[in-house]
């Protein structure tokens, strides 16, 4: 079985990258599921109903997410309390939030496990343990799955390199997001479980993390308060193919990266 995973999908130009991708590389590589972070999808932060539309229509399954979901506070809960809606939200937020932190992916007798994280170290938000949340749904779901997969959204590189140790030969894969810069890290660890620490984003090239980068500059040079924009030109799609085999474990994760132009 094949997943393909990409990274924060950033803005409009992440959102037209894919579109013009997704297609190309669904028939190059034959994944039984694709899976994207929407936590940047609309405006470069936070996610709409277009904008979640426009990629479930070429071929999305389902949408992971981080610290920025909340950016649309209406739009988001709209769309984590339809059950019908394959989005998700890390699930050591708050129990009180709306959303789920974990959704299942069926395709004929496939069936993986898919669940959000987020990490606690420089964080800004007070989140619950990523590595005692991640047990708990573990011990409560049954194990009649084949694949088991995880989105950790987090910022310190030890961290989710821990997570890994811990969750080596548990899950399937364990696929960092975040910080937006492809790790050269992709491998599979001793136990069978394959390993990112950060999958990249899908955003323009020139820029500060898919922001515009001269108002990057001019806050960090002027110590003046950031306006967020989205940056144009063209765009790095960063994302991994990683194969499972028999018992849940992967046989290969590759990166994938390509630059689309428009």
């Amino acid at each position: 079985m094949k997943i393909l995973f990409f990274g924060d999908v950033v803005g409009q130009p992440g959102r037209q990258a894919i579109k013009k991708i997704l297609p190309q590389w669904q028939k190059k590589y034959s994944p039984d599921f694709v899976i994207a972070n929407a936590d940047n999808l609309a405006h470069g932060k936070g996610v709409t109903e277009n904008t979640l539309n426009e990629l479930l229509e070429v071929g999305i399954d389902l949408f992971t997410s981080g610290d920025h979901i909340w950016s649309k506070k209406e739009q988001a809960v709209k769309l984590l309390e339809n059950k019908e809606v394959p989005l998700i939200r890390p699930a050591n937020m708050s129990k009180n939030l709306s959303g789920q932190g974990y959704h299942i992916l069926k395709l004929r007798t496939k069936k993986i496990l898919v669940i959000n994280l987020i990490g606690k170290v420089f964080a800004k938000e007070e989140y619950d343990n990523p590595f005692k949340k991640v047990d708990q749904i573990l011990d409560l779901e049954d194990d009649n799955f084949n694949a088991i997969i995880i989105d950790f959204h987090a910022e310190a590189t030890a961290e989710k390199i821990n997570m890994g140790w811990y969750l080596d030969g548990k899950v399937s894969a364990i696929l960092g997001t975040h910080t937006h810069i492809p790790t050269a890290d992709a491998k599979i660890l001793p136990k069978g479980t394959a390993y990112i620490t950060d999958v990249g984003m899908v955003g323009p090239i020139d820029s500060s993390l898919g922001a515009d980068k001269q108002r990057a500059l001019e806050m960090l040079t002027n110590e003046t308060p950031f306006r967020y924009k989205v940056a144009t030109g063209p765009v790095e799609v960063n994302a991994v193919l990683v194969e499972i085999g028999k018992n849940k474990k992967s046989k290969s994760i590759e990166l994938l990266q390509e630059t689309v132009a428009f």
